[in-house]
């Protein structure tokens, strides 16, 4: 699993936004993006550069938590 800070988030519509970005991503299995913490917890095959880019391609800024 992999855990990324995401900045910019500040309704349901951002958390469905990023996590669609990230669902989209080949090899990724499971996403659970939480506004509260600012977290996007991320399962599956998927290398760190290419969930960053999707994430900041939504309009959000992201990092490894």
């Amino acid at each position: 699993m992999t855990t990324l800070k995401i900045a910019g988030m500040t309704c349901q519509h951002c958390v469905r936004a990023a996590t669609q970005a990230l669902e989209a991503i080949p090899g990724v299995t499971g996403v659970e993006v939480d506004l509260a913490s600012g977290l996007a917890r991320v399962e599956g095959e998927a290398e760190l550069g290419t969930l960053i880019a999707a994430v900041q391609a939504a309009g959000y800024g992201a990092e490894p938590a």
